[in-house]
């Protein structure tokens, strides 16, 4: 065993005595903070040291044994969309008042590139990972991409807003059923009976979810469904302006339309708007995600708000639990909640 130096000029530090007691400096700070995983043969010889020197360890070196990078890594399918936006600022900021950073990766619903940054956040010892959308929205679980995550991030937390079964991952999801039963209780009780959907795919978990409890509600009010008014497509502007202009092409145009999100939202105001319909005098348009879109929109949107603060607290919240060992659920729901604003009215002539 090397003995350190006699060298009063110079500041003992922790890897001195982790050199003269042949272990990592990891290791002599694990015995500084009392951790049970040093052997005893290792703990004396750092203990002993400690002691002959007086050795007064400061808060850095103390912190070399806590692995803990304080830093949340999350993947968002892509944030240019509003509701993402609102989601990892809302996360961003829970995260900061927990102590934590954030690491924030785009992976433009690109499954390549979803790996890529959980490989990436692995290397980067994140304490946990939070995937919002992406593979995680799928209404059946893609197997190769589980098994990818099983196989990148095997002991890092991962908290997901829909599911990916076969993996341990913990899953905060908006209640979806709630969401729409929220928007046509409120249509219904407003006259309308011909409601089109218009966006979204059905292979996504939340959008088959909004898609059968739609198709439920229309059961329990005897109103027949019609396959004409489902449109499916995308999540964007344009997916909203080229549905839109589908439904107006029909023989029997629907009273109130539900667009997938506020980006879909303005593509069908503007679609109405160029075929000569007053929003909300002849159609009623609303929609889900209650981003800042829905107050720029005229008029301003009827939505489903999220309480992203809340949103993104549980889900924070969940990571750094799991992440310190701590038990929490499974699975939580964020019940959402109706903004009633100037683009919904009653049904024209009492439909």
């Amino acid at each position: 065993m090397e003995k350190l130096p006699e060298n009063k000029d110079k500041a003992l530090t922790i890897y001195d005595i982790a050199k003269e007691a042949g272990v990592s400096a990891a290791t002599v700070s694990r015995v500084l903070t009392n951790s049970a995983n040093v052997r005893k043969e290792k703990r004396d010889k750092v203990q002993n040291l400690i002691e002959k020197y007086n050795f007064m360890p400061n808060a850095m070196a103390r912190g070399l044994s806590d692995n803990k990078s304080k830093a949340i890594g999350i993947v968002a399918a892509d944030i240019r969309n509003p509701y993402y936006s609102e989601v990892f600022v809302a996360c961003e900021n829970a995260a900061r008042e927990a102590g934590y950073t954030t690491l924030l990766c785009n992976s433009l619903g690109i499954t390549e590139r979803e790996e890529m940054h959980l490989e990436m956040l692995q290397q980067q010892r994140v304490d946990a990972i939070i995937q919002l959308g992406g593979r995680a929205d799928d209404l059946v679980s893609n197997g190769e991409y589980v098994e990818k995550v099983k196989q990148i991030i095997p002991n890092i937390p991962l908290v997901v807003t829909g599911k990916l079964d076969g993996t341990p991952s913990y899953e905060v999801q908006i209640d979806a059923k709630r969401a729409v039963r929220l928007l046509m209780d409120y249509l219904l009780g407003l006259g309308h009976e011909r409601i089109a959907m218009v966006g979204g795919r059905k292979d996504v978990l939340a959008t088959f979810n909004k898609a059968q409890e739609y198709r439920e509600i229309l059961k329990e009010h005897h109103i027949p469904y019609r396959e004409e008014y489902v449109i499916e497509g995308s999540y964007n502007y344009e997916t909203g302006y080229f549905c839109m202009n589908q439904v107006l092409e029909l023989d029997d145009i629907p009273t109130a339309v539900i667009a997938i999100n506020d980006f879909a939202a303005a593509g069908v105001v503007r679609s109405a708007s160029e075929h000569g319909y007053r929003i909300p005098q002849d159609i009623s348009v609303v929609s889900y995600d209650n981003t800042h879109l829905a107050e720029l929109l005229i008029p301003k949107l009827t939505s489903i708000d999220y309480d992203y603060v809340t949103f993104g607290r549980k889900l924070v919240e969940t990571a750094i639990a799991v992440a310190q060992g701590r038990k929490v659920p499974r699975h939580q729901k964020v019940t959402p909640a109706l903004m009633i604003r100037e683009s919904s009215g009653p049904a024209p002539g009492g439909a």
